[in-house]
This record gives C-alpha cells, sequence and structure tokens, in this order.
C-alpha cells in the first residue's frame, strides 16, 4: 500500500525520498527490517498471549531425552510467522502483481489448515488433529489454484530472445525479446536446461499443447503436497524447521531476484521472468520473519511453531519454485525435508512388508522422522539442529553453483 502512496506523491508533488519506493532493494530492506521487527518484538506479545490462553503443546511419550520438559509450551506460534510476513508485504509490495497475490493466498491458504489442526489438538482435545485426509485435500486444492493460476493466467509469462548471454546494449535486446505462455523449467547441471512440460504429451500429436495442462497441474499439486509435509515432518526439535526453512528462502530469493532481472538472467543464461523479482519482497519479509521466530523457537524454544507454521512455510517454498521454474531443484535444495519425508516412508514401508513376511515388524531407524533418530542416539538436539543447518547449507551452496555448473 505504501508503494502506491510514495508513487502517487511522487508523481503528483514531487516529494524528495518518494522515488526510493521504485527501487526493488530499497523495499525489500524495509521488509525483512521490519518483519524482524514484528517478529521479535510483537512475536513476545503473541507468546504470552498463548501462555495465557493456555495454548501449550500437548507431548507424547516417545522416551526421548528432554521431552517431557516441553509439555506446556506455547504452540501455534507459526502466527508470529504469518503475521511478520504479511505485514510487510502488504506495505512495500506491489500487490497487483499475481506472483505476490499467489503467495498471499498460499500464506492463509496453508495458514488456515494449519491452524484449524493445531485448534484441533489444543482445544478438542485430539492429539491426532485434522484427519489426514483433510490436510492432503487442502493441499491439492492449493495445488489446483496455484497449477491453475500459472497456467491460464495471461501476467504469467517469460521471455525468449535471440540475444542469449549477450552483456551490452541489454535494452535493445530486451527489446527484441518476446513475452510468451510456457510451462517450461530448468533441469539443473545440463547444458540448454529447459524442459517443456508439454513434452510429455507430445506423443498425443498436433494439437497436444492445448491439454498440456493435464500434466502440469498434477505435477505442481504432487510438489505443493510433497514439500509441505516434508516441512511438517521437520518440525521436531526446536529450531531446526525453522532455521533450515530460511536457508531454503534466503536461496530462492537469490534466484528470485536474478530470474526477474533480465541483465543477470541474460548473463547466466537461464529464464527471464518478468514481473517475478517483486517476489523479493515477499522473501525478504519471509526470511525476516523466520529469523525473528528463530529468537524464541531456538533451544531451549519458548515457542512451537505448530502445523500453523510448519505447513505454510512448506507450502511457500514449494509455490516459490514453481513460480521461478527451479521446482527440480527442490531435492537438492530442500534435502532436508526430502530425507525426512524419506525415512518416514521407508521406516513405514519397512516395519509393514516385514511384519507381513515375518509376522514382526522390524524398523531400518531407531526412530523416524529422522532427526529423532540420532536423538536415540544420544545426540542431543542442539547439536542434531546445528549439525542439520550445516548441511543445508551445503545444499544451498550446491543450488547455487547449478547456475553456472552444466
Amino acid at each position: 500500500m505504501l508503494y502506491y502512496l510514495f508513487e502517487y506523491l511522487e508523481k503528483e508533488y514531487q516529494l524528495p525520498g518518494a522515488g526510493l519506493f521504485e527501487f526493488l532493494t530499497f523495499r525489500a530492506s524495509l521488509a525483512v527490517l521490519l518483519s524482524l521487527f514484528i517478529a521479535t518484538v510483537y512475536g513476545k506479545k503473541v507468546i504470552v498471549f498463548l501462555q495465557k490462553k493456555q495454548i501449550g503443546e500437548t507431548v507424547r511419550d516417545l522416551g526421548l531425552q528432554g521431552q517431557s520438559q516441553k509439555a506446556g509450551t506455547p504452540t501455534m506460534g507459526g502466527l508470529i510467522i504469518i503475521m511478520a510476513t504479511l505485514i510487510p508485504v502488504l506495505l512495500f509490495a506491489k500487490l497487483s502483481n499475481i506472483y505476490v497475490i499467489l503467495l498471499i493466498i498460499t500464506t492463509l491458504w496453508m495458514g488456515a489448515i494449519g491452524f484449524l489442526d493445531d485448534y484441533i489438538k489444543i482445544f478438542k482435545k485430539d492429539k491426532e488433529g485434522l484427519k489426514g485426509r483433510f490436510k492432503i485435500l487442502g493441499q491439492v486444492v492449493l495445488g489446483l489454484i496455484v497449477g491453475t493460476t500459472l497456467y491460464f493466467h495471461p501476467g504469467v509469462t517469460m521471455k525468449e530472445s535471440t540475444h542469449k548471454g549477450m552483456t551490452q546494449g541489454t535494452e535493445i535486446a530486451q527489446q527484441a525479446s518476446v513475452e510468451i505462455k510456457s510451462i517450461k523449467t530448468t533441469v539443473p547441471f545440463f547444458k540448454n536446461n529447459e524442459l517443456d512440460y508439454t513434452s510429455f504429451i507430445s506423443w498425443m500429436g498436433e494439437g497436444a499443447a492445448d491439454y498440456a495442462w493435464l500434466i502440469f497441474i498434477p505435477i505442481i499439486i504432487i510438489i505443493v503436497t510433497a514439500v509441505s509435509n516434508g516441512a511438517n515432518l521437520t518440525d521436531g526439535i526446536d529450531g531446526l524447521a525453522a532455521g533450515t526453512s530460511a536457508i531454503i528462502v534466503l536461496t530462492l530469493m537469490i534466484f528470485t531476484w536474478i530470474s526477474g532481472n533480465y541483465i543477470f538472467s541474460n548473463y547466466l543464461d537461464i529464464m527471464f521472468i518478468p514481473r517475478v523479482g517483486e517476489l523479493v519482497v515477499f522473501l525478504a519479509a519471509f526470511v525476516g520473519a523466520l529469523v525473528g521466530f528463530l529468537w524464541y523457537n531456538a533451544y531451549p524454544a519458548t515457542v512451537f511453531m505448530g502445523d500453523t507454521g510448519s505447513l505454510t512455510i512448506g507450502g511457500i517454498i514449494a509455490v516459490i519454485a514453481i513460480i521461478i521454474r527451479k521446482e527440480l531443484l527442490i531435492p537438492i535444495l530442500c534435502g532436508i525435508f526430502f530425507a525426512e519425508s524419506i525415512s518416514v516412508m521407508l521406516q513405514v514401508g519397512y516395519f509393514k512388508y516385514t511384519k507381513k513376511k515375518f509376522g514382526e515388524g522390524k524398523r531400518i531407524f531407531l526412530m523416524a522422522p529422522l532427526h529423532h533418530h540420532y536423538q536415540k542416539k544420544g545426540y542431543h538436539e542442539s547439536k542434531i539442529v546445528t549439525r542439520f543447518w550445516v548441511v543445508g547449507i551445503l545444499l544451498a551452496v550446491i543450488t547455487i553453483v547449478t547456475l553456472k555448473v552444466r
């Protein structure tokens, strides 16, 4: 909203300094500072409110060290992340931008699903929370909204140019480039690394491109569901999900800025996506919110994000990766989420298989998700979290390296 106000003041009254709001980096800087302020200062007030309302974590006895001390710790702290993200976005971003609108919808939608899940656990005293099928349904609906919008909305385009790799005369090159509707994505580590989802149905013959949404939208649904569930599983010990997510989001912010900047995308020979640069404001606010929340969520945590936070984080990360056409980098960049999810699937699958075959279920890990396995081995949770962060940073570096290594 402030963007439009200062745009008007500059145009009508030539107000000194109003033109700064035209600069993406200036607005992103304001967004991260404000989100940090909201998450740290007003976050404390939210925690006190949750304590007064006795909105505390119910802990099941899993035989983990230090687990009993966590009982009663305020949960639903994801509200802090949502609040600290959306307020700066509403103030500093261009709210007419379709990508910003999509991420606001994603934040509110996944936040609502997570909030309902936490509400049932706490106030209805149902440890299972929202039934799994309803969570999946909510994620599928969001994937449907995102996939349909990205496929059919006229403002979602990419630019193709005959001046690839040109660093001089970029204004001429940009004018020569053409905005097109496309469902291409990026394949890491390969030259000419663009994959068109339409190629999956090319066997249908002439006119197959008209039905590409039949393959594109289901892929989007799968990605949104997988990443949001992965983030949800990662939220098991103090600071793990928030810290890991901050690393992922910061990396995505770099990719978003490059993808929305004609000069750098042209130099690095990657897709230039018009108007996507505006998401840098959203991502800056999101990083600030995660880091500010981590102030209270680091060991020993004084608040947990609950599903209100973890499902929202996963949904946002998935949608951002899809928007900037980097969804195939998710297994690398979100490797921690991926490992946590795989550990659960392997554990459950192997247990069922051995029980059916031998009459007694066996386990691969001492406990799943993966972070609990290391807790069972006797590692302190702060050491587990720090080492997972280190792995997350290494994965982020590898992801950034894909910009040049092909």
